[in-house]
């Protein structure tokens, strides 16, 4: 086997081979559109794949609220209250409030004998214990 490359016409026909094929290599990984650019572009596909149906999902939503508010009575209703505030005549307005109801009130009584410090009513001296 050693007595192929003793030629200096062998030597140079494997030294271009190692060469070609190194040059395929390299192209073939780094190079335009090689594997590396290909792994990075298919992950971009995946992320733009999910960002339309994200926004396909939101499309269908408007688009079923703009059918609603063209055929139907009952979405501008809606949206009057919500929004503008509409009440119907011989309508009563309830709002609901979501205060906690553990909270410290901010208007206290003047007449009222309450301790500031710990917020407790003393003992009245006219009611027996």
């Amino acid at each position: 086997m050693l007595e192929v490359f003793k030629s200096t016409s062998s030597k140079l026909i494997l030294l271009l081979a190692i060469v070609l094929v190194a040059c395929f290599q390299y192209s073939f990984w780094w190079g335009e559109g090689g594997y590396f650019a290909h792994q990075t572009l298919r992950q971009q596909i995946t992320q733009q794949a999910e960002i339309n149906e994200e926004l396909k999902e939101r499309n269908r939503i408007l688009a079923a609220e703009v059918f609603d508010l063209k055929n139907g009575s009952e979405a501008i209703e809606e949206h009057a209250r919500l929004d503008l505030g509409l009440i119907k005549p011989r309508e009563t307005f309830v709002q609901m409030s979501t205060i906690s109801t553990h909270y410290k009130p901010i208007y206290i009584d003047p007449n009222a004998k309450v301790d500031m410090e710990t917020n407790e009513t003393p003992p009245s001296p006219d009611v027996p214990d």
